[in-house]
């Protein structure tokens, strides 16, 4: 036996006590700097979260304001967050699946025909589903939570469709566009019934929206980040977001269920408010003529707005502008039509006093401006200001739509005519994006067609216009 140390195998570290001094204070450097750098990431770690919780805070305390809290509508508000967040999602992943991926006959083919069936449930489902709800208890609560858990089932299935090519990407992303769709009309129908005395329904409708836009613009860099992965995991946090967003349906107040004391509101010739309604049966009354002349100009902005989403979706992937990635024009577009909505919204809770009637019109007459505009001097430029004005036109005519229902429908058949009235402008948007897809992918024609559209929309809307834009009298023919 001896008392010298075994030789040290060749590349193992050398004694601290063998090191020389200059890599001892080397790796000492080395340990302090990798300390401080943890302690700045902690700091930014919790300086983020700092952050995040304010915003989450005052996020759910301008949700609260004004009696919104104690009314219920908080939680729609929230409910309408976690849908925008889903969707928007959805349209990252599929962005770079069922346009981009797929030769673009089949792909136009297959869209349009799952986008025309989908014209069957708005045009005769659709006014059924109030009335049949109305005698079940929980009926419109599990209404909005079946749009959401359906939607997180065919997220699950597109997910596994866009990994394996299968046949099921078409409808299960047609499936998701009904869905979504569906949504809509029932959450016009929750608004009134949790509106807080404080409140008017312009407001509530624009705070919802405005708390939809948040949630896609928190949810679209996450997203992407989840896709970077693969499309199939920005499908994956879609369908999580949207389980969590059926939770909250369900746990909405029963006040979205209850219809006591509410009334039909119809569009085609009946009993009018003030007739005579026997024991037992909902009030019914006919559309103001205001509201009809607003519903029938907010018809353009709409049309306008499916036309574009499938329009430019091929159009854009067949003749893209210079040297611009398909997807990225798009984006660009899309991203236009966002902040208009966006600009729209704050214009509509910023103005005290705005004229509801020239308001649509002007917004109908600006889409089909600005269409005219791009089909003339076809371009990034142009498209980009078609997109801002689509969106700040549809969002400035829905608000002013909004309005003129709150000042001329009776209170106890506001909630009918917001779920009819949601029901007619997405009937308008699914006939705009199947004319969008059937056009011929030649830019300026597609667009030449769609301002002559909407300049004869507007012409029949102003020729129908009536002499008193007001209320209907009761008892009037």
């Amino acid at each position: 036996m001896t008392d010298e140390h075994p030789a040290a195998p060749p590349g193992a570290p050398r004694p601290r006590a063998e090191r020389p001094a200059s890599m001892r204070r080397a790796l000492a450097g080395a340990g302090r700097g990798t300390r401080a750098a943890g302690r700045g990431l902690r700091v930014v770690g919790r300086g983020a979260g700092r952050a995040g919780g304010y915003t989450v805070r005052q996020a759910r305390r301008a949700a609260r304001a004004e009696g919104a809290g104690d009314s219920g509508l908080s939680r729609l508000i929230g409910l309408h967050a976690f849908n925008a967040a889903g969707d928007a999602a959805v349209a990252i992943s599929l962005a770079g699946t069922l346009f981009f991926q797929v030769p673009t006959g089949e792909a136009r083919g297959q869209v349009a025909l799952f986008l025309g069936l989908t014209m069957l449930p708005f045009a005769i489902v659709a006014p059924l589903i109030g009335p049949f709800l109305d005698r079940f208890s929980h009926g419109r609560r599990w209404a909005i939570g079946a749009t959401m858990a359906i939607r997180a089932f065919l997220c699950w299935v597109l997910g596994t469709a866009v990994v394996t090519g299968s046949h099921w990407l078409f409808p299960a992303a047609l499936g998701v566009l009904v869905a979504s769709k569906a949504y809509g009309v029932t959450r016009a129908a929750a608004v009134p019934r949790l509106l807080p005395p404080s409140l008017t329904l312009v407001k509530a409708n624009a705070r919802v929206s405005l708390a939809g836009t948040v949630g896609a613009a928190v949810s679209a860099p996450l997203a992407v980040l989840a896709s970077l992965a693969g499309s199939e995991w920005s499908l994956r946090y879609a369908f999580a977001v949207f389980v969590v967003a059926t939770i909250l349906a369900i746990r909405l107040p029963e006040r979205v269920d209850s219809s006591a004391g509410e009334g039909t509101l119809v569009l085609m010739s009946g009993p009018s408010a003030g007739a005579a309604t026997p024991p037992g049966r909902r009030l019914r009354a006919r559309i103001p003529s205001a509201v009809a002349f607003a519903l029938r100009a907010n018809c353009g902005p709409r049309w306008l707005s499916g036309f574009l989403t499938m329009f430019m979706a091929f159009l854009l992937r067949d003749n893209p502008i210079g040297d611009w990635e398909p997807e990225v024009l798009l984006g660009l577009v899309i991203g236009a039509a966002g902040l208009g909505n966006t600009l729209g919204i704050g214009l509509g809770s910023v103005l005290k006093r705005i004229d509801p009637a020239l308001t649509v019109a002007l917004a109908l007459l600006a889409d089909a401006a600005i269409a005219l505009v791009a089909a003339l001097f076809y371009g990034l430029v142009p498209l980009l200001l078609l997109g801002l004005t689509a969106g700040l036109a549809q969002s400035l005519a829905k608000l002013s739509l909004d309005s003129t229902i709150q000042r001329d429908v009776p209170d106890r058949i506001q909630a009918s005519a917001f779920a009819r009235s949601d029901t007619t402008l997405q009937l308008a948007w699914v006939v705009g994006g199947f004319v969008g897809i059937a056009m011929p992918l030649v830019p300026r024609l597609g667009l030449g067609v769609a301002c002559a559209v909407l300049v004869a929309w507007g012409f029949f809307v102003l020729a129908t216009r009536p002499r008193r834009l007001g209320p209907t009298p009761a008892g009037a023919a």
